[in-house]
């Protein structure tokens, strides 16, 4: 039987609408038009039943308007199960999106989030949102921190990942007022699924099997290269070391085969997302802002000025020196930290 709060949930629209082409917005103007567009409603038909609404939620998932990517048959396959058991037990749809959980230390903005980190939880509210307003248990979206190997790894220091995941945190429940009440962001750091001591016994068994299958050190291709010079904030050791590039990769392939982590983010009840360039076909592939691929993490949220209004992008390093950037100062009510002082716009 066709459960009574989604036969017909569709409630009357309440869309903000576009920008009026007359009107010329500032940047906090135009940041808050966009904040409060995320409360509004759009008018959706109803559902005579179960599988038409997990039609309509799969094929909001999969919408190529936010994907970046092809997906497998297969992946499509597990989508759509994850949906049909959720709506079955009447439970939130879950997904994952396990990331550094830090800022990059090139960055001036580090170690806090900053715009790119509110830009990125505005798109996927705005892709998510369709199914909130028609399955009231929502979506549970998890962001999963890699903090436990971040310093071993990257020479990021704890005291810099904890403050990313207050500043994280804090921005989340800013978000709050203005998103619907069955979107929930989280944040959730791999450290907290070990102990110190499970982990390391886990990452050295990890490491033993990656030098047999690499045959002692990995290879590495021109990417992984650019990857681990853009992310590790060289120490004095590995300056004399030839092969810290080689150790560091290996020390990634390793950790990423912890198996925690791995039943964690992939778990047979959740959807896992990623800001992915590489067509592989396992998970959702999704930018960061309508116009930007770059990871909010490693790159700086900014404006674009487009006639009267402006474009969200998130610029990398190599972007952000090639751009002429104008900063200027801005104020939204109860956004707080150090980056949120001001905004660096281009035209």
């Amino acid at each position: 039987m066709v459960a009574k709060w989604y036969k017909a949930f569709a409630c009357k629209a309440n869309i903000v609408g576009s920008i009026p082409t007359h009107i010329s917005m500032n940047p906090k103007d135009y940041i808050e038009y966009k904040l409060n567009e995320l409360k509004s409603t759009e008018k959706v038909g109803s559902f005579s039943s179960q599988d038409e609404l997990s039609d309509f939620i799969c094929k909001t998932i999969l919408s190529k308007k936010f994907r970046k990517l092809s997906i497998s048959t297969e992946y499509i396959e597990h989508i759509r199960q994850v949906v049909n058991e959720s709506i079955e037990n009447n439970l939130p749809i879950k997904f994952s999106f396990t990331f550094g959980g830090y800022k990059l230390w090139r960055l001036e903005e580090a170690p806090e989030v900053d715009w790119a980190e509110l830009f990125t939880l505005m798109y996927y509210t705005k892709w998510l949102k369709p199914i909130t307003e028609v399955y009231i248990p929502g979506v549970i979206f998890d962001f999963v921190s890699d903090d436990i190997i971040v310093e071993r790894m990257n020479n990021i220091p704890k005291k810099d990942t904890e403050s990313y995941r207050i500043s994280f945190e804090k921005l989340i429940k800013f978000l709050e007022k203005y998103i619907p009440v069955n979107i929930k962001f989280t944040f959730t750091p791999v450290s907290s699924l070990y102990t110190p001591e499970e982990f390391e016994k886990d990452l050295v068994d990890k490491i033993e099997k990656k030098k047999i299958e690499f045959s002692g050190l990995p290879v590495l291709d021109n990417n992984n290269r650019q990857m681990v010079e853009l992310n590790v904030k060289l120490s004095l050791e590995q300056e004399k070391d030839l092969f810290w590039k080689e150790k560091t990769i290996l020390l990634r392939e390793a950790y990423y085969c912890v198996s925690k982590r791995r039943l964690y983010d992939r778990a047979k009840d959740k959807i896992f997302v990623w800001t992915s360039s590489k067509k592989d076909g396992k998970c959702i592939a999704v930018g960061t802002t309508k116009t930007s691929i770059v990871k909010f993490w490693v790159g700086v949220g900014v404006l674009k000025k487009n006639e009267n209004k402006y474009i969200e992008y998130v610029l990398s390093p190599n972007q952000i020196e090639k751009e002429k950037l104008i900063s200027e100062l801005i104020l939204i009510d109860n956004l707080f930290g150090k980056n949120f002082k001001r905004i660096n716009i281009f035209s």
